[in-house]
C-alpha cells in the first residue's frame, strides 16, 4: 500500500479503503483449513493449541468466524509446510484451491475442535516432550480471520526452529479491513480470557517458561492480561520469562501506564518498531494523531529515557527489506530476524542475556550475506537495525569501523 498522500491526506476510512487494497493478495481461502489426506517427503510439521474468543462458525469449514463466543473455546491444529525447496521462509503460501497441495501449499493435516479438559490434557502431554519445556503464546492483530492466524503463527514456529510448544490465542476479528472499530473492542473483550489462559499455562507444574509473542493491535489485549494478572495476584506469573511486542498497535501513554502497574517484578519486555510502518500511520490517523508505541524514534527523547530506565530492550527495524508493502510485519517476514527469535527462545534466555545483543546478531546474519553473494546488498539490511540494548550499542561502532574498511577495499584499485 502506498503511504498517503503528503499533501491531500484523506479522511480515514478512505486510507483504510486504499490499506485494504494493499492486503487484497493476502486474503485467506476459505475452506483451507479442512485437512487433507497426508503430507509430502521434507515437509515441515507444527502442532499448535488453539484457544479462541471466537464463535463457532456457520461454515464448519471455517471452524471459527469473526463473532465474538460466549466463552473459550479450543482446539487443535497440525499445520504441515512445503518443503524449503519449494518455498520462501517468511511467507505463508495459500492454496490457489482446496484442497491445498502439501508440495507447494500451507495445509493442515489435522483439525479438531476439542473441549478444555482435552485441551489440558493435550498441553500437559506435549510440553514434557519439549527440551526444558518451554511454551510460546502467539496473539495476533487486526484484520485476521481464524486460518490467518493458524497459518501465520505456524509460519513463525517453523521458521523460527525453537523447541517450543506453540499456543494460538486468537480474538475475534472480522477479517475486514473496515473493522477496525470492532477489532479493538473484541480485542479489548478478550483480555480476562487471555489473562485466564496464561496463568492456567503458568500453573502446569511441567512448565518450564512462557513466551509471549503480540503483533499489532494483538499487543493491547496481551498488555491488559498482564496489567490485570498483576494487579489480581500482585505479581505477574513467574513463568512468564519474556514478552516480546512486534509492531504494538499501542498508545504510548498506554503502555507506560501498564508497564508500571505490572510492577518490578515483571518479565523481560523486548519491542520491535519501524518508523516507516504504514498500517501504524494509518492508525495514528484513526486515533487523532496519537503515537502508535510500535512506530516511535527510541533514540529520540523522552522514549530513549524512558525505555532505558525500565529496562526494555528495542529493535528497531526501520528499512529491514522483507517484501511487506505496509512495513508492518517485518518480525515474521524476515527469516533473520525470525531465526533469532528462534535461537533465543531456544536458550531460555531473554534477548539481552547473551553475551553478544541480538542487534549484533542481526547485523551480522545480513552482513553475512551481502559477503555470501559479493555484494553490498546485505549491508544496506543491517544497517538500519539498531538496537537499544547496551551489548549492541558498544559493538556498532566497531561494526561501523569494519564496515567502512571493507567498502573502501571494495572500490579501491
Amino acid at each position: 500500500m502506498p503511504p498517503p498522500c503528503p499533501i491531500h491526506r484523506p479522511p480515514w476510512p478512505l486510507a483504510l479503503v486504499v490499506l485494504g487494497v494493499g492486503l487484497a493478495g493476502c486474503a485467506s481461502s476459505r475452506g483451507a483449513l479442512l485437512p487433507v489426506a497426508g503430507t509430502v517427503p521434507g515437509a515441515g510439521k507444527v502442532d499448535m493449541l488453539v484457544a479462541t474468543t471466537r464463535m463457532r462458525a456457520a461454515d464448519p469449514g471455517d471452524f471459527f468466524s469473526g463473532n465474538r463466543g460466549p466463552e473459550l473455546s479450543f482446539a487443535e491444529f497440525t499445520v504441515s509446510i512445503p518443503p524449503e525447496a519449494n518455498r520462501r521462509q517468511g511467507e505463508v503460501q495459500w492454496p490457489q484451491k482446496v484442497p491445498g497441495n502439501p508440495a507447494t501449499d500451507f495445509v493442515t493435516l489435522k483439525a479438531d475442535v476439542i473441549d478444555r479438559r482435552q485441551a489440558t490434557a493435550w498441553f500437559h502431554r506435549t510440553v514434557r516432550t519439549v527440551p526444558q519445556r518451554r511454551v510460546l503464546v502467539f496473539i495476533h492483530g487486526f484484520n485476521n480471520r481464524f486460518d490467518d492466524a493458524v497459518f501465520r503463527f505456524a509460519q513463525i514456529v517453523h521458521d523460527a526452529d525453537a523447541p517450543v510448544v506453540p499456543v494460538l490465542f486468537t480474538w475475534p476479528s472480522r477479517g475486514s479491513i473496515l473493522a477496525y472499530g470492532y477489532d479493538s473492542e473484541s480485542n479489548t473483550y478478550s483480555r480476562n480470557a487471555l489473562e485466564s489462559t496464561l496463568r492456567t499455562l503458568a500453573s502446569d507444574p511441567a512448565v518450564g517458561e512462557i513466551s509471549v509473542l503480540a503483533h499489532s493491535l494483538g499487543n493491547w489485549v496481551t498488555l491488559e492480561a498482564l496489567r490485570q494478572m498483576a494487579i489480581r495476584d500482585g505479581r505477574i506469573a513467574p513463568k512468564i520469562r519474556n514478552v516480546l511486542l512486534a509492531a504494538p498497535d499501542v498508545n504510548v501513554d498506554l503502555f507506560r501506564e501498564a508497564i508500571l502497574d505490572m510492577g518490578r517484578n515483571r518479565p523481560s519486555f523486548t519491542l520491535f518498531v519501524s518508523q516507516d510502518d504504514r498500517a501504524l500511520a494509518i492508525s495514528r490517523r484513526i486515533w487523532g494523531d496519537t503515537a502508535r508505541l510500535g512506530a516511535i524514534d527510541p533514540e529520540r527523547e523522552p522514549y530513549r529515557t524512558d525505555l532505558e530506565r525500565a529496562g526494555i530492550t528495542v529493535l528497531n527495524l526501520s528499512g529491514l527489506r522483507t517484501g511487506d508493502p505496509l512495513n508492518h510485519s517485518r518480525f515474521a517476514r524476515s527469516p533473520e530476524v525470525v531465526r533469532i527469535i528462534g535461537r533465543e527462545l531456544a536458550e531460555g534466555q531473554t534477548l539481552t542475556d547473551s553475551r553478544v545483543g541480538v542487534g549484533d546478531r542481526i547485523i551480522q546474519v545480513t552482513a553475512g550475506a551481502a559477503s555470501a553473494v559479493g555484494t553490498a546488498a546485505g549491508l544496506a539490511i543491517s544497517a538500519p537495525v539498531a538496537v537499544i540494548d547496551p551489548r549492541t550499542r558498544e559493538n556498532l561502532g566497531n561494526y561501523a569501523d569494519d564496515i567502512g574498511r571493507n567498502l573502501s577495499g571494495a572500490v579501491s584499485p
